[in-house]
């Protein structure tokens, strides 16, 4: 019987939002359901992948798929396919230096860590990187200065980790990667939308398979069928240390299905959850609660608590992960006194239960 207890675990309560740190997200039951048919049947794992992505494209209204292990897998992957080119020998020597076009330009406010470094990803695939641009401000005539005959290829990364002002539109990046007869790919890891960046022009996209869409431990690599052909040839290189279980492979394909008939919570429905929560937070001395939207413009809706008095946001951050459960919070804006709580993955009574612990904490 599994259980917290059997193995000495603490009981988490995720008010952070789908981080890798909690294990992102939960599974629907469906999802489940089609992770035990792949766990207890055999399959020609070339042809799985082959077909499950087959599916996605046609489900994603692209050219070709390929599931992966994980968004940061699919960054390495991507780079090395482009790189690589097809080369057998490439997918055996995967640093050789008999291929030289190795450069891969990245504006240098998208060159964040987001848990590793986005640049670890590109030199593991095997590229060099090249930063374009400022820590705050990118154009596109940053981006297209920076071309060389060494460049293979442009990486845009969509995230609320990265420098949001000042910075160049993915629509820019596509016109720049185009002019110069470029791949733009595009890390869209916690993205919602699995059509725009490909309709906007980019060549491959990557999504996390467990944020958005809410599934299993996986990634998603769409676009043009030849680059994506690329990529499942890595399978026989640095993809082999990166290998997807086949139950991975089925539960992330039918919670793609699941996201694109459902959906995710809107952000009306987030701040109508949230209301009474902020309310009652509003109540606890020391505390000023409110509803605040995704820094990068998400339909995404938080609440902020701003510590006044008495205990910083630090200590009150580090107490609420000491008891069991323990509840994990966003802790971007700590230095400026403030607590961020997502509840996409937080039911009614675990927010009665933070309510209860910040007022333990502040009495």
């Amino acid at each position: 019987m599994i259980s917290y207890e059997k193995f000495g675990l603490k009981e988490v309560i995720n008010a952070s939002g789908r981080m890798t740190i909690l294990g992102v997200s939960k599974v629907s039951e469906k999802v489940l359901e089609a992770q035990r048919f792949g766990g207890e049947h055999f399959f020609e794992m070339s042809d799985l992948m082959v077909q499950t992505g087959k599916y996605l494209a046609d489900l994603l209204k692209t050219e070709d798929a390929q599931i992966v292990s994980s968004a940061s897998a699919g960054i390495a992957q991507s780079v090395a396919a482009i790189i690589g080119e097809g080369s057998l020998y490439h997918v055996y020597h995967p640093y050789t230096a008999k291929i030289t076009k190795r450069e891969i330009i990245i504006p240098k406010g998208h060159n964040v860590d987001y848990g590793t470094p986005v640049e670890v990803m590109i030199q593991q695939g095997g590229g060099k990187v090249v930063e374009a641009g400022y820590a705050n401000m990118c154009s596109a005539n940053h981006l297209e200065m920076m071309v060389t005959a060494e460049t293979a290829a442009i990486l845009y990364i969509k995230s609320h980790h990265t420098v949001q002002k000042s910075m160049l539109s993915v629509e820019e990046a596509v016109e720049v990667a185009q002019r110069h007869g470029l791949p733009l790919i595009i890390d869209a890891a916690a993205e919602e939308d699995l059509f725009s960046y490909i309709q906007a022009g980019a060549d491959l996209v990557i999504y996390s398979g467990a944020k958005a869409i809410e599934g299993p431990s996986a990634g998603l690599i769409i676009g043009k069928q030849q680059y994506v052909e690329w990529v499942r040839l890595q399978s026989k290189g640095i993809g082999r240390s990166m290998k997807i279980g086949k139950d991975n492979v089925l539960g992330f394909t039918q919670a793609v299905e699941d996201y694109l008939a459902h959906g995710s919570e809107s952000g009306k429905a987030m701040k109508q959850r949230l209301a009474p929560f902020i309310s009652a937070v509003n109540q606890i001395p020391a505390l000023e609660a409110k509803i605040v939207q995704d820094g990068a413009g998400r339909d995404i809706y938080r609440a902020s608590v701003k510590a006044l008095e008495k205990k910083s946001a630090r200590q009150i951050i580090t107490e609420l992960k000491e008891e069991n459960p323990a509840i994990y919070t966003r802790e971007y804006q700590a230095n400026n006194g403030i607590i961020e709580f997502d509840i996409r993955s937080v039911n009614e009574q675990e927010m009665e239960k933070i309510v209860q612990r910040l007022l333990e904490i502040m009495e």
